[in-house]
């Protein structure tokens, strides 16, 4: 009569620890390579971002709004920013996407003249991107 300890030896169902061994092995190598893709991932997102903080407005006439900003981007890198007028019910009257080349730092500062077809009662920068 078979017993059972032979029954898993022959079906290849005994506990082999270098085979548990290189299992766990596979697990962690695949751990650590999804977490280091995570990670070069969010950095390289992080170092194209451009951050913009709206310093003001002024509205000249029915016409025109100056808007006056700064962006932080990456040093060395073009940026172009979305710059809009706004109407007292938020409707966007001017719009216009303007470029800048690479500066000397990673803060600009810029002051830019949106032509509108409306008068508008706000001016402010929509967003910023790395080009």
């Amino acid at each position: 009569m078979t017993t059972q300890a032979q029954l898993d030896d022959r079906y290849g169902r005994t506990r082999d620890p270098a085979r548990r061994r290189i299992a766990w092995i596979a697990v962690i190598a695949v751990a650590v390579l999804v977490v280091a893709w995570f990670s070069w991932s969010t950095v390289t997102k992080e170092m194209n971002t451009v951050g913009v903080d709206g310093l003001g407005y002024e509205v000249h006439n029915a016409r025109t709004v100056e808007v006056a900003f700064q962006f932080t981007a990456p040093e060395g890198r073009s940026v172009a920013c979305a710059v809009q007028a706004l109407d007292e019910g938020f409707g966007v009257v001017g719009w216009r996407v303007v470029e800048y080349e690479p500066g000397e730092g990673h803060h600009q500062r810029h002051v830019e003249t949106v032509p509108t077809v409306a008068e508008a009662t706000t001016g402010l920068v929509e967003s910023c991107w790395v080009t």
